[in-house]
């Protein structure tokens, strides 16, 4: 018997990887079930690379909320709306606990489940739920997006987080350059130029050319100028989520800043050191089957010798 069940998870990018895992799990655990995922526009390629989910219905909300009360947002919300209420489900399954999500949850037809209020990052989502579960909130997403699954769900989940992602890693030949994402649109993610070009010197004697990702004009030339004296590196173009994935899924290890790309390439099993200032790696390390580092913490950057110390791990590994 075919279970349906909505998945309510909008974004952003490294909490929709996180929330891979989760999805496999519920593949897993509950026979016949077909799970819809609802995701902002931007990152909808993310959900559809998972081969367990069924349908992913597409919110815009970043957009929207930009000209919350102009005639075309009331339009696309009162449609986004009207598709989701001739649907009905057995479970609708708010992965975010936040109130825009609730908004999403209160246009759906199911048992409506989500984090309890002390569970919650907004207390008042849990007061729309008719289940709510309590699940810590000091422990790596990655986990914590599996027991809300789990519980709401009714299975007990084990072993190590699949993400889902075998289409891209499957016979994929990994190739000699290393990927970089040095670029953030807070300086407070940044970390000194000096150090970065220690890393960067120690990928090229590694026989390593270096790929650099960056997300706009200014993080664009920002890198650009990290590589000035360094021939073997370059700045690719903007690329859609999917390309990326199989850039990462093909390099011999990944540095980067903590960002969504960088738990992609963890995710993805290639090696990955992080580099926080920013934000707490308590909370969202990276994982994945390969060699991972989560550097730093929220306002103390990693040191140069901590970041050396494990590329020189990684690159052994």
């Amino acid at each position: 018997m075919t279970k349906k069940i909505l998945i309510v998870r909008s974004s952003s990018l490294g909490d929709l990887v996180h929330m891979l895992p989760a999805i496999s799990d519920i593949h897993r655990h509950v026979p016949g079930a077909q799970i819809d995922w609802v995701v902002e526009e931007g990152f909808a390629e993310i959900p559809r690379w998972h081969p367990a989910v069924h349908e992913v219905i597409v919110i815009s909300h970043r957009r929207w909320r930009k000209r919350w009360f102009a005639p075309e947002a009331r339009r696309e919300r009162r449609a986004f709306a009207q598709n989701l209420r001739k649907r009905d489900y057995d479970i609708v399954l708010d992965m975010q606990g936040l109130m825009k999500s609730v908004w999403v949850v209160r246009q759906t037809n199911g048992r409506r489940h989500g984090l309890d209020w002390r569970s919650a990052r907004e207390s008042l989502a849990s007061l729309f739920y008719h289940e709510r579960h309590k699940v810590e909130f000091w422990q790596p997403a990655v986990r914590r997006q599996r027991r809300l699954a789990s519980a709401a769900l009714g299975y007990t989940f084990s072993g190590d987080p699949d993400f889902g992602l075998q289409a891209f890693t499957d016979n994929t030949p990994i190739q000699d350059y290393a990927v970089i994402m040095p670029s953030a649109s807070r300086e407070d993610k940044l970390w000194p130029e000096q150090d970065w070009q220690v890393v960067f010197g120690l990928l090229k004697e590694a026989g390593l050319g270096l790929k650099l990702l960056a997300g706009n004009e200014k993080e664009a030339a920002r890198a650009q100028d990290l590589i000035r004296d360094f021939d073997n590196a370059e700045v690719l173009p903007r690329m859609s989520l999917t390309d990326v994935a199989k850039l990462l899924a093909a390099c011999k290890m990944m540095v980067g800043l903590d960002s969504g790309l960088t738990h992609l390439a963890a995710a993805l099993g290639r090696p990955t050191i992080g580099i926080y200032s920013a934000s707490t790696p308590v909370r969202t390390p990276l994982e994945g089957a390969g060699f991972t580092a989560s550097l730093g913490d929220r306002g103390l950057p990693p040191t140069r010798e901590m970041v050396v110390s494990k590329l020189k791990q990684a690159l052994q590994a």
